[in-house]
């Protein structure tokens, strides 16, 4: 077939998947992930992704290839394990398509439904990370959606091994392996943009630019999982100890994931909380810029330019700077963060109170770690990635992001000219819903 084709199929799977029950729905991701914990498939995929590792680390050691890709790139039994577990969280999840999120007479004999909905055909181009693809494709199928998806050419091996995985069982379940279309080029992904006729949702997780590429070459709405300039606050009230317990959390615990902290900022009265984490990310290897006043405290610390502000890292790389109070704070995240995720520390929950109401970012924090902002952590099951949108989903895009609802009215032969003066008068009384 060709991507047409393809698409056309994947519309028809799409339908199938939607007419799945909850139960049968819950089974297929089940089997999903007992298909990828049989031994045979896991030393497939493995061997994979060490191929692909392989090739990522030559040229890396070229450098044409970052390290933090590399680290993404990686697929191990733990992280194969934790896809595994968030199948499973996905599967035992309640059932979300067809549920009655309004329920309303308006009239006697005369009952509307809102019912959700799966969207049809998504199409998801993502970086080269394969434990996106699963978790991705899992999440569509309990949306009740097909998916066509285009990894980084990076993963190459690894993804097909982990779509052999996935079209196994959806031909055990006798559904057309198109529900699930595995994009090969960056060709097709042009081609995929051109068919808004088929594909209702395009979900573009990378840099600003590459997100940007995507808007401009095409007419399907798309969901941007873009910049991850995440900041971290140390309020005047901010305890030295929790503060570098969180930062050491944020920046080293996955420096290449986009909710690792890029930037810190820090209160004139918070000089002990900014010395202990000066003296935590140290010890853990962390390369610190920081601003003037930063160094004046810590003159062995490299100078930060203006762009570090602006900059994600990706890497153990963090810039300080030096903040007048919570207003100036406020602003510094304004100008220069992501609408990704920012935090307070502070035992000055009025203070906390203002930071969480006036950040504007699809998740802000109080005296917790940025890598929170993360759909597993937060009982999601998975993510297809953390809309840094405004419009219908933001932050870690779960099931309920990749759902949208029916109106359906239920009547006994009315006419709209039965209602008005001098006729029938509606009720609008709204009745107990299952949303």
């Amino acid at each position: 077939m060709d991507l047409r084709e393809s698409l056309i199929a994947a519309r028809a799977a799409a339908r199938r998947l939607a007419a799945l029950t909850g139960p049968e729905r819950s089974h297929l991701l089940a089997n999903l992930a007992v298909a990828l914990a049989r031994p045979e498939a896991r030393k497939a995929v493995l061997e994979a992704n060490a191929q692909d590792m392989a090739s990522a680390r030559e040229e890396e050691a070229a450098g044409r290839l970052g390290s933090s890709l590399v680290k993404r790139l990686l697929l191990d039994d733990k992280k194969l394990d934790t896809t595994i577990d968030g199948i499973r969280q996905l599967a035992d999840m309640p059932e979300l398509v067809g549920r009655t999120l309004t329920h309303r007479a308006l009239d006697h004999g005369l009952i509307l439904k809102r019912v959700s909905c799966p969207l049809g055909v998504l199409g998801v181009v993502f970086e080269a990370r394969p434990d996106a693809l699963v978790q991705i494709t899992s999440l569509a199928w309990k949306s009740g959606n097909a998916v066509a998806l285009k990894g980084g050419h990076e993963a190459g091996a690894s993804n097909r091994a982990l779509c052999a995985v996935a079209h196994q069982v959806l031909s055990a379940h006798g559904i057309d392996t198109n529900a699930m279309v595995l994009l090969e080029d960056r060709a097709e992904v042009d081609a995929l943009l051109g068919m808004d006729d088929l594909v209702e949702l395009m979900i573009a997780r990378g840099s600003s630019s590459f997100v940007q590429h995507v808007r401009s070459h095409t007419r399907i709405p798309v969901m941007a999982h873009a910049d991850g300039i995440c900041h971290m606050y140390l309020h005047a009230a901010a305890d030295p100890g929790m503060a570098a317990r969180l930062v050491v959390d944020a920046k080293c615990s996955y420096p290449a994931a986009c909710n690792a902290v890029e930037t810190l900022l820090w209160d004139p009265e918070a000089t002990a909380a900014l010395d202990s984490c000066v003296a935590a990310l140290s010890a853990e290897g962390v390369e610190l810029r920081g601003c003037k006043e930063t160094r004046k405290r810590h003159p062995q610390m490299n100078a930060a330019t203006g762009a570090d502000w602006d900059t994600e890292y990706g890497a153990l790389i963090l810039s300080i700077r030096q903040v007048a109070g919570l207003d100036q704070a406020l602003a510094h995240i304004a100008r220069h963060g992501s609408r990704h995720t920012d935090v307070i520390v502070t035992q000055d929950l009025v203070a906390a109170a203002r930071f969480l109401a006036e950040v504007d970012a699809a998740c802000v924090f109080h005296n917790a770690s940025n890598r929170f902002s993360d759909g597993y952590r937060f009982g999601l099951g998975a993510e297809v990635g953390i809309s840094t949108e405004k419009l219908h989903a933001r932050g870690p895009v779960g099931v309920d992001g990749l759902l949208t609802y029916r109106w359906l009215l239920y009547g006994r032969g009315q006419a709209t000219t039965d209602y008005g003066p001098g006729g029938r008068h509606y009720i609008h009384k709204d009745l107990p819903t299952d949303g």
